[in-house]
């Protein structure tokens, strides 16, 4: 391991009614054709420090929504994962969506809502996967921050806490 870092953030958008609107990425270099968040990407320069700035920038790059669109983005997921000699850092964010009946399309693949007890059957990365599952069945109940460390069956969660 000689110390290379990829990091990344992703955004899933939530309605009052129990749907996550996910998208079929295709064509990544970096995650095969499977089901990921809205939207989600890579970091430039000037957002190294600043997740909630990357994710802003790619939900409107990626799907033309905009801070206006959603409520308040929530950094709700931290996750490292050692995968093709780099160490995987990836932030992760949900968001309320204030209009689901506009039409929103994605330039990465196809966009679909999906009820929360479709989501588990999907195709997605490793991450992504353990993250919605916790989300789910535990993070949407409260406003913690979580860490997850990738392990081969899953990811091992603890609370972030501030002290």
């Amino acid at each position: 391991m000689d110390g290379k870092l990829r990091n990344m953030t992703s955004i899933y958008l939530y309605d009052e009614n129990d749907n996550i609107l996910m998208l079929y990425r295709i064509g990544s270099k970096v995650v095969k054709n499977s089901y990921i968040g809205t939207a989600g990407g890579h970091f430039e320069k000037d957002e190294l420090n600043d997740a909630k700035k990357c994710i802003l920038r790619e939900l409107e790059e990626e799907t033309s929504l905009t801070i206006s669109d959603i409520s308040e983005p929530e950094l709700r997921y931290v996750t490292l994962r050692y995968k093709k000699d780099e160490i995987r850092q990836n932030y992760y964010f949900f968001a309320k969506i204030k209009n689901n009946n506009k039409e929103i399309k994605s330039n990465e693949g196809e966009l679909k809502w999906f009820k929360y007890e479709e989501i588990e059957s999907l195709d997605m990365p490793h991450t992504a996967k353990y993250i919605i599952k916790h989300y789910i069945n535990e993070g949407k109940n409260n406003k913690k921050l979580y860490a997850g460390v990738a392990i081969e069956k899953g990811l091992a969660f603890t609370e972030l806490k501030e002290f």
